[in-house]
């Protein structure tokens, strides 16, 4: 089975590279430009992922043609093959070599290839593989970790694709496969969906009637059908959806670093925005870049404020700007960054641009001054004159002879005493030409008409005046190309630098310190006097009001994540200072020695069976789901802790139960020719009857 599954998995990459090679064949140079009639519109072009933005709009026809695809495929097709290429390049060498199957493929792709810094998209899809490397791994697991590391590592693009995901919220029915019924789906925000899930359970469990027959599930269909049709004649008890947030230190103090709501991966600003909603962080998100403007210790003290005026920066220095919000700059400093932007605006609506590729307009008038003299001369052979009508013979003038010639010339108008031929409106002045000056030096010499005859009066001239014609539209469709793309490559550049600067002005603030801060303690002496208080003032808060239970400090490896201790600020405070009686009087006096006194850690094992409270609430917020190899449900709240070792021969401690689900429970009991080992620090090692091993670990913070 493993064997086959490789093989899938390679024969899949080298399909994806395939169609890859296929599309670097079918580029959109060929297809009809944009603006023609029956081109594909602005709309359907902007619409198109990125990685087709080179590939014809006919290629995904082709591949249904040639893969008895739907059109939906063959585009899903094109667009996966050529992002895994592309972008995730590491991911396809895995998947050619077997260490991943397809099914991983998804997360990456909806995860990962989303990253738009190209060495950030590297460095998280690197990351996954590696964790991935020797461990059983659904995914739904490379999901929830792609996820960790995508709110991590790109918060601000995640911030981003999270405000255009609220303009999404809805509702929607689609059919079902079950004869008369109906999927009704709701798309809301974690802390929403979670909590209205959590309410229909409390709701179904009050349900509790004899001989009522139905499942839970069916008791929360019911519910919710009485809540929103019925609100008036359903007789429910009211009840109160409880909410699990796990939320670091730097994100309740304004960090990026993101946090868990009912167990999924959400960004910090969710977390933060939840607990502002319910009472447990004062004010709203600006409040404390509002700080950091009157506050300088909030600010972050001196060293952040830009010097004092006069103040230059050494050589090779950075620009001493950087990163400085441009209301704390100098004075002077203001009006010459206005200075600059008034003359790049001015640039700009002359049309002005110095780019490499560009040819500046001063230059492109300067050549067609030099070809002037072969202009001037081509006018006065007539060739841009319009076709004049066949000579009338008794008009005077000779037999067939154009009426602007005459008799003895070599075949040149006669400009007339004094006259300097035509102005050419390209080169400004007028040009006084000699009599013949012949082709311009680095042109093709062109054949000199002859007279005309009485067949076909006037065509050749008519040609070149339509070929001059053409030129002349040419060279102002290619000025004007230039100038819109001067405007473009200046409209990128302006916003490249508005974002460097916002990213650098956020990494000064409190906020982007904090998440710099390379431990929890540091992000503590980084952050505003207000949000430390904010964050005191949260973890002293007791049970009542929007908090079921007060306030648990996780205490956590920094490296590998691993739950330490599970605490709250009273016990910090217990164990902190000193029992004797003077010394609780007046901590500031006691001078005894309090490195023997006992830290923190799990709690102590218990006598009975089942465990009490202290540990099995560590134990929960250890493990969070069911330990099984690929497995993501939660441990229910009544049960399912199980003893590695049965009671009471094992005893009921930390390092003897574990997590499970309801049945992967029953499975380590039941199943034949199973093994488990649970390691004193919480490892699991997992045997198959056919000696597969596996090996979990508790989720790290």
């Amino acid at each position: 089975m493993q064997a086959a599954d490789r093989e899938i998995a390679r024969q899949t990459a080298r399909r994806a590279r395939a169609v890859a090679e296929f599309a670097a064949t079918r580029p959109a140079s060929a297809d009809r430009p944009a603006g023609q009639p029956g081109a594909m519109s602005e709309a359907r072009r902007a619409a198109r992922p990125e990685v087709l933005a080179g590939v014809s709009e006919w290629a995904a026809q082709e591949l249904v043609v040639a893969l008895s695809l739907s059109a939906q495929a063959a585009d899903q097709l094109l667009t996966r093959s050529l992002t895994l290429v592309h972008r995730l390049p590491a991911t396809l060498d895995a998947l050619e070599r077997g260490e991943i199957h397809p099914g991983h493929l998804w997360p990456m792709l909806e995860r990962v290839a989303t990253i738009a810094d190209a060495a950030r998209r590297a460095a998280v899809e690197r990351d996954l593989l590696a964790w991935m490397s020797g461990r059983v791994t659904t995914p739904a697991q490379l999901g929830a970790r792609a996820r960790r590391l995508g709110l991590a590592r790109d918060a601000r693009d995640e911030a981003a694709r999270l405000a255009a995901s609220l303009r999404e919220r809805g509702v929607s029915v689609r059919s079902d496969r079950r004869e008369g019924m109906a999927a009704f789906g709701a798309l809301l925000t974690v802390p929403e969906a979670q909590a209205l899930l959590d309410a229909l359970g409390r709701y179904a469990d009050a349900l509790d009637e004899p001989g009522d027959s139905r499942t839970r599930g069916q008791k929360m269909a019911d519910c919710l059908l009485d809540l929103v049709l019925r609100p008036e004649e359903h007789d429910l008890p009211a009840v109160q959806a409880q909410l699990t947030v796990v939320a670091g230190v730097r994100s309740l103090l304004g960090g990026d670093q993101p946090g868990e709501i009912g167990g999924e991966p959400v960004p910090a600003e969710v977390v933060r925005a939840l607990a502002r909603a319910l009472g447990l962080l004062p004010g709203s998100a600006a409040d404390g870049e509002a700080e950091a403007a009157t506050n300088p210790d909030a600010a972050g003290g001196a060293d952040d404020r830009p010097p004092a005026a006069g103040l230059a920066a050494g050589p090779g220095d950075a620009c001493p700007t950087d990163g400085w919000p441009m209301d704390t700059w100098p004075t002077e400093w203001r009006e010459a960054d206005e200075r600059w932007w008034a003359e790049v605006e001015a640039r700009a609506l002359r049309g002005e641009w110095g780019g490499a590729e560009y040819t500046p307009e001063d230059e492109l008038l300067r050549r067609w001054a030099e070809e002037a003299p072969y202009v001037a001369w081509l006018e006065s052979v007539g060739a841009f004159d319009d076709p004049a009508p066949a000579a009338d013979p008794d008009a005077g003038s000779g037999s067939g002879r154009h009426p602007d010639l005459s008799s003895g010339s070599s075949g040149r108008p006669d400009p007339g005493p004094g006259s300097s031929g035509r102005t050419d409106p390209r080169t400004g002045p007028r040009c006084d030409c000699p009599a013949d000056p012949g082709p311009a030096p680095g042109h093709r010499p062109v054949a000199e008409p002859a007279p005309a005859t009485d067949h076909g009066d006037g065509d050749d001239s008519g040609r070149w005046a339509g070929a001059h014609g053409s030129l002349r539209a040419a060279a102002d469709a290619l000025l004007d190309l230039d100038r819109a793309i001067g405007r473009a490559r200046r409209a990128q550049a302006d916003a490249q630098r508005a974002d460097r600067d916002d990213e650098n002005a956020w990494l000064r603030s409190p906020s982007g310190r904090v998440t710099r801060a390379p431990s929890d303690l540091d992000a503590c002496a980084a952050a505003g006097e207000s949000r430390r208080a904010a964050l005191a003032a949260l973890l002293d808060a007791s049970t009542g009001g929007a908090l079921v239970d007060r306030p648990r400090i996780a205490v956590v490896d920094e490296l590998t994540g691993a739950l330490l201790a599970l605490t709250d600020s009273r016990e910090l405070r217990r164990l902190a200072r000193c029992d004797d009686a003077a010394c609780r009087r007046a901590p500031a006096r006691c001078t005894h020695d309090l490195s023997g006194r006992p830290g923190l850690g799990p709690p102590g094992p218990t006598d009975g069976y089942r465990p009490g409270a202290a540990l099995d609430r560590y134990l929960r917020a250890r493990d969070r789901r069911c330990r099984f190899p690929g497995c993501r449900r939660r441990v229910p709240l009544g049960g399912e802790l199980d003893h590695d070792r049965p009671w009471p021969d094992g005893p009921t401690s930390a390092e003897n139960l574990v997590g499970f689900c309801t049945g992967h429970h029953r499975g380590k009991h039941q199943a034949p020719g199973w093994r488990y080992e649970l390691a004193p620090d919480g490892r699991l090692t997992v045997t198959t009857p056919t000696g597969l091993v596996a090996t979990t670990t508790p989720p790290p913070y």
